[in-house]
């Protein structure tokens, strides 16, 4: 997995072609200490500004998950081999599972159209589409069963998220950079750029509390790490009305398993903590 402890912000400044002055600022991580951060990051910022200073036209900007995430680090489980797992909080405040081998898949739904009919149709699987069609929940599951139908030997736990489902395969350990991988989550309906951000940072994800503008709260006010005393204090405010907010919700809630239902012990831990975590079957609001 590729997460790092220290992490540290460097600036730099070059001249256009045109005269104007150019500031730009980078940030970069390290295990090894935060000077060790500052001096990666002073470096990056010097290159951008130097090829900034030489560009005829303007720097492209970084893909999607090309490097690693500057997340602060909540909670690590298990070593460093493919069982290990770190929980991390993200830039929206929500704490999130990432697994070296434990595969998560996310597959979004549309949102409910048409009325209480369609509603309750998405929310129970049942026909709600065009014509008598699916619902795309329906749809959705009946995909993972014909593709355990053509993969026999895996097994999932699903889960009903409040923007689609979830899916935990519970059999064995994966690799997140592997073909494998890549062709299951594509074939299942999983989102590209999840697949994207898995290969990038070697591990998976799964959030496991409430996103905070589902529980009326705004965006945090500071994201890690935070640069000031003043901006920590700040954060630590709104941390403690999330956490109070959190307690009324839950992030999925269980289906019925499909596939052979064998839960691997290398698998087990990351389970029970996602269940936790999530409040999984605890009937609380979805958020």
């Amino acid at each position: 997995m590729r997460f790092l402890r220290h992490w540290a912000k460097a600036s730099a400044s070059a001249t256009a072609a045109d005269g104007r002055r150019l500031e730009f600022a980078c940030w970069r991580g390290s295990d090894r200490s935060v000077e060790d951060a500052r001096a990666e990051a002073q470096r990056a910022a010097e290159d951008v500004a130097a090829r900034a200073a030489a560009a005829t036209e303007p720097l492209g900007a970084y893909a999607y998950g090309d490097r690693p995430l500057r997340e602060e680090i909540v909670r690590s489980v298990g070593g460093d081999d493919a069982r290990a797992a770190v929980v991390s909080r993200n830039s929206f405040g929500c704490l999130v599972l990432n697994t070296a081998g434990v595969l998560f898949v996310d597959v979004d739904l549309p949102p409910p159209s048409g009325g209480l009919g369609a509603w309750l149709g998405r929310w129970f699987g049942r026909g709600g589409g065009a014509g008598g069609s699916p619902s795309p929940e329906a749809a959705a599951l009946a995909r993972l069963e014909d593709w355990l139908g053509r993969n026999p030997g895996y097994a999932f736990r699903v889960y009903r998220t409040r923007g689609g489902l979830r899916y935990l395969e519970t059999s064995r350990l994966f690799d997140p950079v592997s073909d494998e991988v890549a062709a299951m989550l594509g074939e299942l309906g999983c989102d590209p750029l999840y697949l994207r951000l898995c290969r990038s940072q070697q591990s998976f994800r799964a959030r496991l509390t409430p996103k905070p503008w589902r529980c009326g709260l705004g965006s945090p006010p500071s994201r890690f790490p935070h640069e000031t005393p003043e901006r920590e204090a700040a954060f630590q405010g709104w941390l403690r009305d999330y956490e109070a907010c959190c307690a009324r919700y839950a992030v999925c809630e269980p289906l019925p398993g499909v596939g052979e239902g064998f839960v691997n012990e290398d698998v087990a831990a990351v389970v029970r903590l996602h269940d936790d975590a999530t409040r999984s079957g605890s009937g609380l609001p979805l958020a």
